[in-house]
């Protein structure tokens, strides 16, 4: 007897014979050094072949090293429009891939036999307000390209949603998974549109879509990227580099946030998850929720002289404020068994640790607890 999800696939396939596929050029690409010659003996049926597209933003990388020692090296390609660094190119594949380019995109998921795709590729909340004809671009009409080529190669997908996917109508203090969402930024109007195609996709085609509402993810070894959460990664920066950080939200201004760590293996164990346990197709994850000013007595716990301002920023402030204050993660909870593993205190001594670590590599120096000067 089949399983389930492939029972699925099959009974599918007859309406997708019906849907309009898109003119396609089939050139002998390959895609880098990492494509070996094809071998009489072939990959275990149980791993998934990945791409990730976005893949030099925040999480990408981080993702491509945790499925890589899960699935094996040549299993996982991560893709981006950048150059990437030394290291990333010679961690594992490593290709093009423009969002907007369909072509391109459905030649890399032919010729590497893609089951799984994981797509970054976005502007986030600020970067977008300040250009959302590009925005617009990328998260709408990239994202059409995505869902089209998992649809059409029976991919399962991952979108990553976020807490701009609500709005001020929304209920902030928890915000439960389904709601009034209401967003005001592109970005979340973007990812409320993702939400809601994939789910339509799914409903009406079987496509195996699967999205989680992320919160504000902490990270040391990415720069801060244009998000209205992106103050909970600079103050450690600045912590450690001057012992002063002057922060563009309020200090009482609550949103919810999660270290990478955490980010990383509730997206692997969602991926990982069997259809039977998704009674939803977009979930709520939550870790902890803090104020710039909670965050920044702990982190006086190991820095004690730590000076914090506040010059709130009109735009950021604005979109800080239609988020809510916390998530609702029950359902993840209940249905493929999520719970985190930082909080607060172990969340902040990561971080030092980890960019105390990276200061000493790079022979910088890092601030000890010593007083502004």
């Amino acid at each position: 007897m089949l399983p389930g999800w492939l029972c699925q696939v099959c009974r599918n396939r007859a309406r997708w014979h019906h849907l309009p596929s898109r003119f396609f050029s089939w050139s002998p690409r390959q895609i880098s050094r990492w494509n070996k010659p094809e071998s009489t003996e072939s990959s275990p049926p149980e791993n998934p072949r990945v791409l990730i597209t976005g893949g030099l933003g925040q999480l990408g990388v981080g993702l491509a090293q945790l499925l890589r020692k899960q699935y094996g090296t040549d299993n996982v390609i991560l893709s981006d429009v950048k150059k990437p660094p030394a290291e990333v190119f010679n961690s594992g594949p490593f290709v093009y891939a423009d969002v907007l380019d369909y072509k391109n995109l459905r030649e890399l998921i032919v010729n590497n036999r893609i089951t799984w795709l994981v797509h970054y590729s976005a502007l986030l909340s600020a970067v977008g307000e300040a250009n959302v004809a590009l925005a617009r671009q990328i998260n709408i009409t990239g994202l059409h390209n995505v869902l089209d080529l998992a649809l059409e190669n029976c991919l399962r997908l991952f979108i990553p949603s976020t807490i701009g996917a609500f709005g001020p109508s929304s209920p902030r203090d928890p915000a439960p998974d389904l709601c009034v969402q209401r967003p005001r930024t592109i970005y979340g109007v973007s990812k409320v549109h993702a939400e809601l195609m994939g789910e339509y996709l799914h409903h009406k085609h079987g496509l195996d879509f699967r999205c989680l509402r992320y919160p504000g993810i902490i990270s040391a070894d990415t720069q801060p990227g244009g998000g209205t959460t992106d103050y909970a990664v600079q103050i450690f920066h600045d912590a450690l580099r001057t012992g002063h950080f002057d922060c563009y939200l309020r200090a009482d201004t609550r949103l919810p946030m999660m270290h990478i760590g955490d980010c990383h293996r509730a997206t692997l164990e969602f991926l990982q998850a069997s259809e039977c346990q998704l009674s939803l197709r977009t979930y709520n994850i939550a870790a902890v929720s803090f104020t710039p000013e909670e965050v920044a007595q702990e982190i006086r716990t190991h820095l004690p002289h730590l000076r914090v301002t506040y010059t709130p920023d009109l735009v950021r402030q604005t979109i800080a404020d239609s988020w809510p204050m916390r998530f609702d993660d029950s359902n993840a909870r209940r249905d493929w068994g999520w719970k985190p593993v930082f909080g607060l205190p172990e969340l902040v001594t990561d971080m030092l640790g980890t960019i105390r670590e990276q200061r000493a590599r790079e022979d910088l120096p890092a601030r000890e607890g010593l007083p502004v000067s």
